[in-house]
């Protein structure tokens, strides 16, 4: 079985309505890597469920599932607002202004797409044209860079 995301998305809603799909992409070989998140966060536990409820997925494929950390992959509309005024890197399918890779803060955060402000620019990127995107880690004041 090749599960879908939106396969895995209805699962996840079934094992606990809390748990949020972010991103499931291919670690190597026929392993998966499915990034979950969780209200209150996502411990130990949560991972087990998660692969036992997955037990058939598991027949063909190995599965880590896996917190997001600080690069948490933004994959839908929701995200970019819910993390809108925080750095993100956003990677785009085809050139935008010619460029791919627009790392930025989230200016807003839309129906049809999301606004990078980067180097004093504000980029609009149709969510249609994102590959890729992920929260920048935030460095403490003070922390050595």
């Amino acid at each position: 079985m090749n599960p879908t995301p939106e396969d895995i998305e209805k699962r996840l809603e079934a094992i606990d309505p809390e748990i949020e799909f972010l991103a499931l992409e291919s670690a190597g070989g026929d392993a998966l890597r499915l990034f979950i998140d969780r209200p209150g966060g996502v411990t130990l536990d949560i991972c087990q469920q998660v692969t036992s409820g997955l037990q058939d997925v598991l027949v063909d494929h190995s599965l880590e599932v896996s917190s997001p950390g600080p690069e948490r992959p933004l994959t839908k509309p929701g995200h970019f607002d819910r993390f809108s005024g925080r750095r993100a890197k956003v990677v785009t399918v085809e050139p935008l202004d010619g460029r791919r890779n627009f790392t930025g803060t989230i200016a807003s955060a839309g129906e049809s797409g999301v606004v990078i402000e980067s180097d004093g620019q504000n980029f609009d990127i149709p969510y249609a044209s994102i590959e890729r995107s992920h929260l920048v880690p935030e460095i403490p004041q003070g922390a050595a860079k």
